[in-house]
């Protein structure tokens, strides 16, 4: 489950690329198109006999011997792509070396983004230019929607959200992600702080152990899931640039995929279950004596064959374009209802990956209008697959 699987055409040929957040399988690593075939059946239900007429219907009824299949699955295992001991003392190994650290270090420094701190500012200063905030009289931020997706793609939605922090002096921000890699849990808590090449940012750690406690039935039973995500750290970098040196405090929660952690997708589940958290959250939020505001790094459809659709990204494009435009409406009326009822009807087929942390944002807002500063798709053409995000900010109400 710590795997994830990608299309990719080398040369004439396609390959499947891995990628694996524990950091076990070796990076950029792929795997020809007839051995993930192979892959794709170990779902603990065949045997070596299953394995071995596979590979014979592969090789158009050319006899295999068992030998062959046990040095295949054997591979297999050395590489850390089974669910074996091997992987899984290795995997335990490496949460355990996590969770002794107190900082968790950036994980895409020098890779999505400069791992130096002048040149990361002159970034995100080039960024930000992108979009000049107009300065509106009115009701204060509470609240902002802004990508995840790589920097340099999603500059001009980036800015077009981030340009209001400019003028707020928040002493904690609540920053909700996506857990790409959770399956069972609705949220990930890490008492860490977090490192980026611009300083490190405090978490408050009080607060967060208090949202675990009353959690605690919802909440992933470590924070190994926060070492290498990076919806969360995107945001981080972002606020670490616009506001004053060690002003604010952090409270990072990913967001796990829902329709894996209910029974029945509804609204009315998802409130039932995550109730205590949710409530306790919503308090956090409301203290009168701390500035709190919240960002959630989201993006919304992905579609095309890199994210399992059968057909390119520009043929659904239109309908996906719909679905988020849809869920935006609601989420900028800070309608759940209506949010809750277009994720229901569009079931799932665009792959909108920030469902999870937009449900929570809109459960503990307090009450506020929102609205949708900038919508992009971006196209990636070897893969013929899309991705859309938006910015959205959030005012409230009571406050002029």
């Amino acid at each position: 489950m710590d795997l994830e699987f990608f299309p990719i055409q080398h040369g004439n040929e396609q390959v499947i690329l891995i990628r694996d957040h524990l950091g076990l399988v070796e990076e950029g690593k792929a795997v020809p198109m007839p051995l993930y075939g192979i892959m794709a059946l170990l779902d603990g239900t065949k045997t070596v006999r299953d394995i071995q007429m596979a590979l014979m219907r592969q090789k158009g009824g050319v006899l295999v011997g068992t030998d062959e299949v046990e040095g295949i699955l054997a591979h297999l295992d050395a590489s850390f792509f089974l669910d074996s001991e091997n992987y899984r003392q290795a995997r335990d190994r490496i949460i355990a070396q996590f969770a002794e650290t107190r900082v968790r270090p950036c994980s895409h420094c020098g890779q999505s983004y400069p791992g130096e701190a002048r040149e990361l500012k002159n970034i995100l200063d080039k960024i930000l230019q992108n979009r000049p905030l107009a300065l509106e009289p009115g009701r204060s931020v509470i609240g902002l929607i802004a990508p995840h997706i790589d920097l340099s793609v999603g500059a001009r939605v980036y800015a077009s959200a981030y340009q209001w922090v400019k003028h707020l002096s928040p002493s904690r921000i609540v920053v909700l992600g996506v857990g790409h890699q959770m399956t069972g849990d609705l949220f990930c808590l890490t008492e860490k702080d977090f490192q980026t090449p611009l300083g490190v940012v405090k978490n408050d750690q009080s607060t967060v152990q208090k949202l675990s406690d009353a959690g605690r039935s919802v909440v992933s039973k470590n924070d190994f899931i926060h070492k290498a995500e990076h919806s969360i750290e995107f945001q981080v970098i972002f606020l670490q640039h616009l506001l004053p040196q060690d002003s604010f405090t952090i409270i990072p929660i990913l967001c796990g995929p829902i329709k894996a952690s209910l029974s029945d997708y509804t609204r009315d589940a998802y409130i039932k279950k995550a109730a205590p958290f949710l409530e306790t959250l919503t308090e956090i939020i409301g203290e009168e004596d701390r500035e709190t505001i919240i960002v959630a790094g989201v993006d919304f459809s992905h579609i095309g064959p890199k994210f399992g659709h059968d057909m390119p990204a520009t043929y659904l494009e239109g309908q996906s374009e719909t679905h988020d435009q849809n869920l935006l409406k609601a989420v900028s009326e800070h309608n759940a209802d209506a949010f809750w009822d277009e994720s229901i009807k569009g079931e799932d087929q665009f792959n909108v990956c920030g469902i999870s942390a937009i449900a929570c944002l809109l459960e503990v807002l307090p009450p506020s209008t929102g609205k949708i500063l900038d919508y992009q798709t971006w196209h990636e053409q070897p893969t013929r697959s899309a991705v859309s995000f938006a910015a959205v900010v959030f005012r409230n109400r009571d406050r002029s």
